[in-house]
């Protein structure tokens, strides 16, 4: 007797299970079809039928081909495969299935199907969206194939001073490390140049190189350049929206050029992104990680910024990770003349013109003006004269005007001197101003000069200089 009940208890449970398996798929959006191993209808659910204009329960135990046209249903309960996202043609319309296998112990029992779209309209939205997706996959790859490539690397930083030669030394190993390396110099000195050969010899060479200028962007569009936009964030936004310069440069190197020009309002959320590498789109709800990895340059002297109140003490500590001071062309005066026969040299070659040469006279003028515009004005000035000049030696009226006749130049030597003796008097008033700057003491003189201390008493008796054991 109770085995009787608990076998009618059973048989309802299976059947409750069967009718609440057959209420769940009768309600879905897909249409559904399941088969045996003969190929014959066992299950056939009611959007199907409606979509297909037929009674789902008349359809049991009719062959598959009876019933769907271009069907593989039998086919698949033989060959065991499954077929995913498929095409199938029906009622005129293009259609994507699916036929799935069942199998018992290796073999096939049963063969599931399911139509993906009720009708081909869903197909097309299907189709719209990944059109959508290309198109922001096409605008990724824009970018940064814009961004990522670096020009420079330390062998493109043209200088022969030792003071330079111990900046690229510390730059190099800048790039073994993670943290944020900050470029202060005057303009033209050659900021960015360092920041591209410092990505470019880093781990992260082979992924983008983000560049962006923070005192070209307005400071109304300076956020949305940094982090990116979504699409109606504002008035003329893409309609796609847009990524920003941080999350272009995941896994690689930003470089915020001018950072001391950013705006106060704007430096709390720079620092914030720095610490945490999370930020939003402008518009966006959605929170997005970006490895990267910062250099920062800036032609001010932040720690005055800083005094001042215009820009963040603690935003200013968390740039000068790995500070690098770039000095301006005419602190290190031995690099002139070795500058510009470089970028001459290379100028001809782009140019495929005959090769040019300098003059001493015209050498002497070059050495001795101070050039405030740093490397980027001598690169300018030889240019112009490669564009006039009709002989193959830049002589001394082929400069500007304004290099022949600069008054009062610092250690004018008049007339009649020769370079050897120029840079020879130009050396014996750097070594003084060293020498100043450091009281006497001989040991931080050599250091700010980047030369050891018996090399600079060398060239202190070269020059007639005292040379004493006191004050180091």
């Amino acid at each position: 007797m109770g085995g009787a009940v608990s076998k009618r208890s059973s048989k309802a449970d299976l059947e409750s299970a069967l009718k609440f398996s057959h209420l769940i798929i009768d309600s879905i959006h897909n249409g559904v079809i399941v088969t045996n191993a003969e190929g014959k209808v066992i299950f056939f659910n009611k959007p199907y039928g409606r979509f297909l204009g037929i009674d789902p329960a008349a359809q049991i135990g009719k062959h598959a081909t009876e019933v769907i046209e271009n069907t593989r249903m039998h086919i698949v309960a033989k060959t065991g495969k499954a077929e995913i996202n498929k095409a199938h043609r029906m009622k005129n319309q293009d259609m994507v299935v699916q036929r799935i296998p069942i199998k018992k112990n290796g073999k096939v029992i049963a063969v599931f199907g399911q139509v993906m779209f009720k009708d081909v309209g869903d197909v097309r939205k299907l189709a719209d969206r990944l059109s959508l997706l290309e198109s922001k996959v096409k605008l990724y790859e824009e970018e940064i194939f814009s961004l990522r490539s670096t020009r420079y690397t330390f062998d493109s930083i043209i200088a022969e001073s030792s003071v330079m030669e111990q900046l690229k030394k510390e730059a190099l190993k800048a790039a073994a490390t993670a943290l944020p390396v900050l470029i202060t110099g005057e303009s033209g000195t050659g900021k960015e140049m360092f920041a591209q050969a410092i990505h470019h010899a880093s781990n992260r060479r082979v992924h983008p190189f983000v560049r962006i200028n923070c005192a070209s962007i307005p400071r109304e569009l300076l956020e949305a350049e940094l982090f990116g936009y979504e699409k109606g964030a504002f008035t003329g936004a893409r309609t796609s929206g847009k990524p920003g310069k941080f999350e272009l440069a995941n896994q690689g190197s930003i470089f915020l050029d001018e950072i001391g020009d950013m705006p106060l309002e704007m430096q709390p959320k720079l620092l914030r992104v720095l610490e945490e590498k999370e930020f939003e789109r402008v518009g966006g709800i959605s929170s997005i990680r970006s490895d990267f990895r910062l250099i920062a340059a800036t032609n001010h002297i932040l720690a005055e910024k800083v005094a001042s109140g215009s820009f963040r003490a603690d935003l200013y500590y968390r740039l000068k990770g790995i500070p690098l001071v770039i000095p301006p062309l005419r602190e290190r005066r031995e690099d002139v003349i070795f500058l510009a026969r470089s970028l001459l040299k290379q100028m001809v070659q782009d140019s495929f013109i005959p090769e040019i040469s300098l003059s001493s006279e015209a050498a002497n003028v070059l050495l001795m003006y101070d050039w405030p515009g740093n490397v980027r004005e001598l690169n300018n000035v030889l240019g112009q004269i490669l564009a006039t000049i009709e002989r193959d030696v830049i002589e001394l009226d082929d400069l500007p005007f304004y290099l022949r006749k600069q008054p009062g130049q610092p250690g004018d030597q008049g007339p009649g001197k020769s370079l050897a003796e120029i840079m020879a008097q130009v050396e014996q008033k750097t070594i003084k101003q060293a020498l100043d700057l450091a009281h006497g003491n001989k040991s931080m003189a050599a250091r700010q000069l980047g030369i050891h201390r018996t090399l600079l008493y060398k060239k202190m008796k070269r020059h007639g200089m005292q040379v004493s054991t006191e004050n180091g």
